[in-house]
């Protein structure tokens, strides 16, 4: 089955009460059982619900996966992953990281006796000098959040598996629409399913995905026992915006190649970053492992100043300030103070996310509305 009948088709069956095309929401919190334990594959909402399964199964399907889980937010998803963990354990990790993800793994993870080491993986061979016998996951982040930094997803796998490391890969900025890491070697796959796959910000959530049933139930466990689910309604809005991923991921790239082409020659735009341009690092391995370079396009004006990057973000009138990404309409976010104000200033400068740095999340509203409204904010 292709991508873009999986979006609709993937996983997805009649309901089998009255053979409803979207799969109902089974807004209940208990189900009849005619003896104990007794029942038609469902007893408990936080161990199984019908709505939350059917979207955990198209997750499976648009990753090439075998097994796919929801939680109640992104965050809830990579807390999971961490509970695989024990203290002792060390992780090497993206140095370009969301800011929530630092904050998770620094504030309270490392608390726990887990070590972490946030490494430039921009060059895979970055993180040999990292990997011991205690080292026990590798977290990737790629396209990253917010220099759209690309890590070679194949290059990486590579050396997982080498050293038995598992490879766990934050999908949410590519979306499987443009990348399918469980494909390039990872063995799992996470997303913030709040933004590109619900894609109409009216849903908070996240998603993770493995091929490996060992793995697959580890993390069921986890998931049932610590409770950080979705809710049914929120699993059938995330049905729901699966079905158009396709169609709106096209037009996410399209207009994200054309506002990086116009902010690249403004005058008053001293570099942007976006993984289509050809002179942006490893534009090369972007376009092997990826099928279109999406919608995120990151920016700096010239002269580095944080009160004119406020202003230019204040004047805004089509591009919308505020947090999150990926929905049908264009967000805009100023990193240092928004998404990656948790990561110290000294530690943020290192990686580039400066007071100027601007975040574009391009919707998919007509391309001249967008240029026009970037062009009157930056005058």
């Amino acid at each position: 089955m292709k991508f873009n009948t999986k979006t609709i088709h993937g996983g997805q069956k009649p309901d089998p009460a009255y053979g409803a095309v979207m799969p109902p929401i089974y807004q209940t919190s208990t189900y009849v059982q005619t003896t104990p334990g007794g029942h038609k594959g469902f007893a408990y909402s936080r161990s199984h619900n019908p709505t939350r399964q059917a979207l955990e199964n198209a997750f499976a399907s648009l990753e090439n996966g075998a097994f796919g889980l929801a939680f109640g937010s992104g965050m809830a998803a990579i807390d999971a992953v961490m509970k695989i963990l024990k203290p002792g354990d060390e992780v090497i990790c993206t140095n370009d990281l969301y800011g929530g993800t630092y904050r998770l793994f620094t504030k309270i993870f490392e608390g726990f006796g887990i070590k972490f080491h946030f490494v430039d993986m921009q060059k895979a061979s970055n993180i040999e000098g990292f990997i011991n016998e205690q080292t026990k996951l590798i977290w990737v982040e790629t396209p990253t959040n917010p220099m759209l930094n690309i890590i070679d997803i194949v290059a990486i796998a590579k050396i997982a598996k080498q050293h038995i490391v598992l490879l766990a890969v934050d999908n949410t900025f590519a979306t499987p629409y443009l990348q399918q890491p469980l494909d390039l070697g990872a063995d799992i796959v996470m997303h913030s399913a709040t933004k590109y796959l619900g894609g109409h910000s009216d849903l908070v959530m996240g998603a993770l995905i493995v091929k490996d049933k060992a793995l697959a139930d580890q993390l069921y466990f986890i998931q049932n026992a610590s409770g950080a689910i979705c809710g049914p309604q929120d699993a059938f809005l995330a049905l729901r915006g699966i079905k158009t991923l396709h169609v709106r991921m096209q037009r996410h790239c399209e207009n994200g190649k054309a506002v990086a082409e116009f902010l690249n020659t403004h005058p008053k735009v001293e570099k942007v970053y976006w993984p289509g341009f050809e002179n942006h690092p490893n534009h090369d391995i972007a376009k092997a492992q990826m099928s279109g370079f999406g919608g995120m396009v990151s920016f700096v004006a010239k002269g580095n100043n944080y009160d004119e990057a406020i202003k230019f973000v204040e004047n805004l009138k089509v591009f919308t300030l505020a947090e999150s990404l990926g929905g049908v309409e264009s967000l805009c976010g100023h990193p240092a103070s928004m998404t990656h104000a948790s990561i110290p200033k000294e530690e943020r400068e290192k990686i580039g996310v400066v007071d100027s740095l601007i975040r574009l999340s391009v919707g998919i509203e007509d391309e001249a509305d967008l240029i026009k409204d970037l062009s009157q904010a930056l005058g």
